[in-house]
C-alpha cells in the first residue's frame, strides 16, 4: 500500500494522507500498547478494546476498516465471537492474533471470515506488512461490491435484467483477471466447460447445469485478491503462503453472493474440500458436498494438471487420468472421477478413429 505524505505544487510541505482506523483487541495491554505505538507511526488510526464484548460495542458506536483480535481472551474467545463480528460488519477486515500454531484452528478462523492470522510473538515487520496486505485487499473487494452495487442500480433504471448484466460484467472480470497470467488463461471456461459434460452425464436439469456453469465460471474469482507473487511462485509454497491463496475460497463467495442463489455461493465455497474430509477442518465431507462442488474439483484439477504452472510442466492426459483414479475416494468423489476418466478416454478414442 503506497501512501504516505504527498507534496503539492512543488512545495516543500507535505500533506499527510490519513489511513485506516484499526481496533485492536488483546487482553494484555502491553501488546495493545506496543502495536498502537508501532502502527500510529505509519498513520494509521487506533483504537483499543481489552475483549471480545468490549470491540463489539465499540464497533456499533464507530466502525473500523480493521480488527486485530487475539484467539484466547478472558470471557469470549476471539474464534468465538469471529463469525459474529464478521457478519454484523461485514465491511470489518479481521486478523487473527495468537501464539497458537494449529492449523485446524487457522483453518476455521479463515473460514469463519478472518482475512489473515498472525503468530505471537510478534514481528512488527510481519504485522505491517499482514495489515497492508488485508487493507489492500479489504479495498479491492469494496470496490468491486460498490462497482456492482452501482451497475445493478443503473440496469434498474434502464429496465435491464441486473443479474445478467453482473455475470456478464463478471465473465470480464475473470477474463480480465487470467488475461495477465500465461499459466492461467482461460482457465475458468474450460472448467466450466469440462463440469458442464460431467453434469450431463449425470443428467442434471436445466437450472442445475446453470448454477454449475456459473459456479465453475467464478470458482477462481476471488483470487483478484490474492497475491500475484504468491500465485506464480515458482517454488514450493510456505504454509502461511498456501494459507493467503485458499482465502480465495472465502473471499469468492462473499463477491458474488449479493447477485446469485445460494447455491452457486455453497458450491463456490466448498469446491476445494476433499471427499473423505481430508483437508484441514472442512466442514463437509462426502456427499454432504454440494455437488456441483464435488464436480468443479475434478473438473479444476484435471484441467489444471493438464496445463503449464509456474512450478511444473503439464502432466500428460494419461498421467492426469492415473492421478484422477489415485486420488478417487479421498480427494475426489469416485463416482464423478470415473465419469470425468470415461468421459476424457472416449475423447481420446474418438479423436484417434
Amino acid at each position: 500500500m503506497n501512501i504516505g505524505n504527498e507534496s503539492s505544487s512543488g512545495e516543500d510541505n507535505t500533506m499527510t494522507v490519513p489511513k485506516e482506523n484499526i481496533l485492536l483487541v488483546d487482553d494484555e495491554e502491553a501488546i495493545r500498547h506496543i502495536l498502537n505505538k508501532g502502527l500510529a507511526m505509519h498513520g494509521f488510526n487506533c483504537d483499543e478494546a481489552e475483549n471480545a464484548d468490549q470491540a463489539l460495542k465499540k464497533l456499533e458506536k464507530k466502525a473500523s476498516d480493521l480488527v486485530i483480535m487475539d484467539i484466547n481472551m478472558p470471557g469470549r474467545r476471539g474464534s468465538e465471537v469471529l463469525p459474529d463480528m464478521t457478519q454484523r460488519f461485514p465491511e470489518t477486515a479481521v486478523i487473527m492474533a495468537s501464539g497458537i500454531t494449529d492449523t485446524k484452528i487457522i483453518a476455521q478462523c479463515i473460514k469463519n471470515g478472518a482475512q489473515d492470522y498472525i503468530s505471537k510473538p510478534f514481528r512488527f515487520d510481519q504485522v505491517l506488512r499482514s495489515v497492508n496486505g488485508t487493507l489492500d485487499k479489504r479495498r479491492l473487494e469494496l470496490e468491486i461490491q460498490n462497482y456492482f452495487q452501482d451497475m445493478k442500480g443503473k440496469a434498474k433504471s434502464k429496465d435491464m435484467d441486473p443479474r445478467k448484466l453482473f455475470l456478464g460484467a463478471i465473465q470480464t472480470l475473470v477474463n480480465t483477471l487470467e488475461s495477465g497470467d500465461r499459466y492461467t488463461r482461460g482457465h475458468s471456461q474450460e472448467v466450466a466447460e469440462i463440469a458442464s459434460s460431467i453434469g450431463e452425464q449425470l443428467r442434471l436439469s436445466a437450472r442445475e447445469l446453470e448454477d454449475l456453469h456459473w459456479a465453475s465460471l467464478l470458482h477462481d474469482v476471488g483470487k483478484i485478491a490474492v497475491d500475484p507473487e504468491i500465485l506464480n511462485k515458482p517454488g514450493e509454497l510456505t504454509p502461511s503462503e498456501y494459507r493467503h491463496i485458499m482465502t480465495h475460497a472465502v473471499i469468492g463467495p462473499n463477491l458474488v453472493k449479493p447477485f446469485v442463489n445460494s447455491d452457486v455461493v455453497e458450491i463456490i465455497s466448498h469446491h476445494h474440500d476433499y471427499f473423505d474430509g481430508g483437508r484441514h477442518n472442512q466442514s463437509l465431507m462426502g456427499e454432504d458436498i454440494p455437488l456441483g462442488a464435488r464436480i468443479i474439483a475434478v473438473a479444476d484439477a484435471y484441467q489444471a494438471m493438464i496445463s503449464d504452472r509456474p512450478y511444473r510442466h503439464a502432466l500428460s492426459v494419461m498421467d492426469a487420468l492415473e492421478e484422477l483414479d489415485w486420488c478417487s475416494g479421498s480427494q475426489f468423489d469416485p463416482m464423478i472421477a470415473n465419469i470425468m476418466i470415461k468421459l476424457i478416454q472416449e475423447r481420446q478414442l474418438q479423436q484417434s478413429m
